[in-house]
């Protein structure tokens, strides 16, 4: 099973290299000589260095910006490694999943995950964004919230 640990946001410079958008707090990701998958192959990390909120990248194969700028959005994926906690909520796993309140009322849908500064959000089928601090249990496959009042009033 591999984990969606990143985005390629944009060419960045002249010589090929790309701002990484980093989902992940396993820096040794973007270690030299780290393989990423893609939908479109394997990605070896040449170099990378943080940039802000991002991460400037170097792939193998890279050589230009025009190169570069055709991997704009592509999702990058890893191997769990040892120590990634089981008590961690993964995205593919909220994918899909029903949401109901604590009474057993049904909320809807998670149909994806948001980045937000707070905290992640998740997107409803129903238009409902539910900040990812308001889930209290995962149970017989579905995503129980306990959001304050009027959270889900659209």
């Amino acid at each position: 099973m591999l984990l969606e640990v990143g985005r390629i946001t944009k060419a960045f410079g002249v010589r090929g290299e790309v701002l990484v958008a980093l989902s992940s707090d396993r820096l040794e990701r973007l270690h030299p000589g780290a393989v990423l998958q893609t939908d479109r192959g394997p990605l070896t990390v040449v170099s990378s260095a943080r940039h802000q909120d991002r991460w400037i990248v170097q792939f193998d194969g890279f050589h230009d910006r025009d190169g570069a700028e055709a991997w704009r959005g592509l999702l990058l994926r890893a191997e769990p490694v040892e120590g990634d906690d089981d008590g961690v909520l993964w995205v593919h796993e909220l994918i899909g999943r029903p949401v109901v309140l604590a009474d057993g009322s049904p909320v809807g849908t998670v149909t994806e995950v948001q980045g937000n500064p707070a905290s992640d959000l998740l997107v409803l089928d129903s238009g409902a964004l539910v900040p990812v601090v308001f889930i209290t249990e995962q149970e017989a496959g579905c995503i129980v919230i306990d959001p304050p009042e009027g959270l889900l009033d659209l």
